[in-house]
């Protein structure tokens, strides 16, 4: 057996914990949510513009996970989603996907079970809606 296998083969639970932060776990699902096709962004309206303005504030942060809400425990997390959806996409399915997608990513990436994803979709996006240009002064 080489040296890596018999390493490999101790309990490492036994050596230390790994504790995972809310805020890994909803970036993880802000992320997993904004790659589902027909979802144009998360948050509201109001929760958006309060993340950019986040943005801009020193020490407000760099990323921004508006829309987004988690609660984690040792084995198990739930996640609560605020999405906009463009237009003409078929909603229930938009739903489905992006749950499918932030289960399988935390799960994946974090090894929690996640025992709920609950969508709120808070608006839609018309074609010919501009977005709101962030001012920057």
């Amino acid at each position: 057996m080489t040296e890596f296998a018999e390493r490999g083969s101790r309990n490492t639970g036994e050596l230390g914990r790994t504790t995972i932060a809310d805020g890994v776990v909803a970036k993880i699902a802000f992320l997993a949510a904004g790659e589902v096709e027909g979802v144009h962004a998360l948050g509201s309206g109001i929760s958006r513009s309060v993340g950019a303005l986040r943005k801009r504030v020193p020490g407000g942060g760099t990323t921004t996970t508006h829309g987004v809400k988690v609660e984690v425990g040792e084995k198990q997390a739930a996640v609560d989603l605020d999405i906009v959806v463009e237009y003409g996409e078929v909603i229930p399915e938009v739903g489905n996907a992006v749950r499918e997608n932030v289960i399988s990513s935390v799960e994946r990436m974090t090894g929690l079970e996640v025992v709920e994803v609950n969508i709120a979709v808070s608006d839609v996006r018309l074609p010919d809606e501009e977005e709101e240009p962030e001012r920057v002064r």
